[in-house]
Parts: structure tokens; sequence; C-alpha cells
């Protein structure tokens, strides 16, 4: 029955993050809505979005590759799983041995890969210049991702998800410099890895600004739903990311009982509501850079992990 109970749990987490994750963009679209005295789409629009996609005819190019088919299954299944090992409502769960935050890392590269793969597979011109920003972008934000693995690993001792949540949220952690500069770091990097204001705008289709859109202009059909929702999958595990690392109250154990879990899911979502809601007012707030600006802007995401991580150093070695 223990084995079940575990199961059941694991299994629950991985269907909450794909229940939550249209809904969290819902509510950051309506927030950002209700900002500018607009009425805003419906919070189950994304919802609506992936199954119109779904039950649309697939339209492919002539020259499309088996790449070109494969990868938004890859892509979906690569984000999904990233996304089902952070920790959202408990820790110590079955499979809580797989959430290392460089396995974590390793599938959002890979997936990434896949994209720009495909961007390029159909030859459009569109296609190659999205794919070659993605590589400029990711050139910055995966080594700045890895410095603020380091930076955890060097306060946690570990690099295991379970472990750094149950040690941030005892008394033992402190108030830090390094951490304050690497959430600053993650904030940052989570920023640019999803597209969003000032590295990218999520809803415009202007090609000459284009990065993620322009690499899935030639998607259609299931295979462009498949990809969206991969899109919706990243945003929640950026933002369950920071809020297990930097934000852990409220996380249970996986032998706790019903109650203290329900308690638990209560809390995560009401984290995601907080995230969503700071994200609307940040992307309201600031207007969107140049394409040639990203660098400077993962740039400092860059030097505040490299800094945390040498600060870090310095004290372990007085």
């Amino acid at each position: 029955m223990a084995l079940i109970f575990e199961l059941t749990i694991q299994g629950a987490q991985m269907m909450l993050v794909l229940l939550l994750a249209p809904l969290l963009v819902g509510f950051v679209r309506k927030v950002k809505a209700r900002l500018l005295r607009r009425q805003g789409p419906p919070l189950i629009q994304p919802y609506r979005d992936l199954l119109r996609l779904m039950r649309k005819e697939v339209v492919l190019a002539d020259n499309a590759s088996w790449l070109f088919r494969v990868t938004p299954y890859l892509i979906f299944a690569a984000t999904w799983v990233a996304a089902a090992l952070v920790p959202t409502f408990a820790t110590g769960l079955k499979f809580s041995w797989t959430a290392d935050l460089i396995a974590i890392v390793a599938l959002l590269g890979s997936a990434r890969f896949f994209l720009a793969l495909a961007g390029m597979d159909v030859g459009t011109s569109f296609g190659g210049i999205g794919a070659s920003r993605e590589v400029m972008i990711a050139s910055l934000a995966e080594p700045a991702m890895l410095l603020i693995v380091f930076s955890l690993a060097l306060v946690a001792g570990a690099t295991q998800l379970s472990t750094v949540a149950a040690f941030m949220a005892s008394p033992d952690v402190g108030l830090r410099v390094s951490l304050g500069m690497s959430l600053i770091a993650l904030v940052i990097v989570a920023i640019a890895e999803n597209a969003r204001i000032p590295v990218d705008n999520p809803a415009t289709h202007l090609e000459l600004t284009m990065v993620h859109e322009a690499m899935i202009l030639e998607y259609s059909g299931r295979h462009l739903a498949m990809i969206e929702f991969a899109a919706f999958l990243k945003l929640l595990l950026y933002v369950s990311l920071i809020s297990c690392v930097f934000i852990p109250w409220g996380l249970v154990t996986a032998a706790a009982g019903p109650q203290s879990l329900a308690l638990g899911v209560v809390t995560y979502v009401g984290k995601l509501a907080v995230c969503g809601i700071l994200l609307a007012v940040f992307e309201t707030a600031i207007a969107k850079m140049r394409v040639f600006r990203a660098p400077d802007f993962l740039g400092a995401a860059l030097m505040l992990a490299l800094l945390g991580t040498l600060l870090l150093f310095v004290s372990r070695s007085l």
C-alpha cells in the first residue's frame, strides 16, 4: 500500500503540472489585460487554443524531414519530464532522486537543441533567423544557469532538489548575498528562456523581432499544440523552480497525510498566482529591448551568478 500511495502522489504531481501550466499562462495574460484596463481573454483560453490546434489538420512542407515531424513530441516529453521533476507541493517523492538540477538543465538544453534544428530543417529564412537568435541567447543563459546550480550546490551540499529545498527551509541558511545574486540571475534566465518581455514578446508576429515564434512558423495542428504546451510547461517549470529553491515554505513530505498534501497544493497554487502577478506587472512596466541588447541583459545574469559563486568560494576558504 505504501508503494501505491507513493506512486499515486508522484503521478498526481505529474498531472498537476500538466493541468496548471496553461492556467498560469492564462492568468498572466488576464492580469496584464487588467493592468492595461482591458477585459482580456478568459483564464481557460489557453486550454481552448490547445484543443483547437489538436483538432486541426497538420500541414507539412514538401522538404520537411522526419526530424521536423518528431521534434514537437521530443520537446514536449523533455519539458514535461523536467517540469515534473521539480518538487511542487511535496518533497521526497518516489522518483525524487532523479530531480537533479543538472539533469533539468540537460533536458531543457536538449529540447532547445531539437527546436533549433527543426527551425532550420525546412530551410526558411525566418526559421534560420529564429534558430540563430535562440542559440545566441542559449550561449549566455546556459552558463548562467550552471553557475546558479554551482552556487546552490555549494550552499546546500547537493544538486538534488529535495535536499536543496529542505536546506533552504532550515534556519541554517541565513541571509547570504550570494543567494540573492543567484535569485536575480535565475529570474533573468527564466525571462530569457521563456521568451518573455524584455527579451522577446510572446504575442508578437513581427518577423524582424521574433525569436521563439520564428522557429515554429512552419508548424500547425497537433505539432504546434505540442510546442505551445511545452512552452506553457517551461514557464511553469521556472516558476516552480524559483518557488522550490527560494520560497520553499509550504512543501510537505510525501509521507504526510491527505490534509497536509492538500495544504501543500493550495500553497503551491498561491505561489504560482503571486509569481504570475509579479511577471504581469514587470512585463507591463517595461518595454521590449532590441534583439542585439539581449546579450547585455543575459550578461548581467552571468556576472551575478559568477560573483555569487566566487563569494561562496571565498567565504569557504576563509
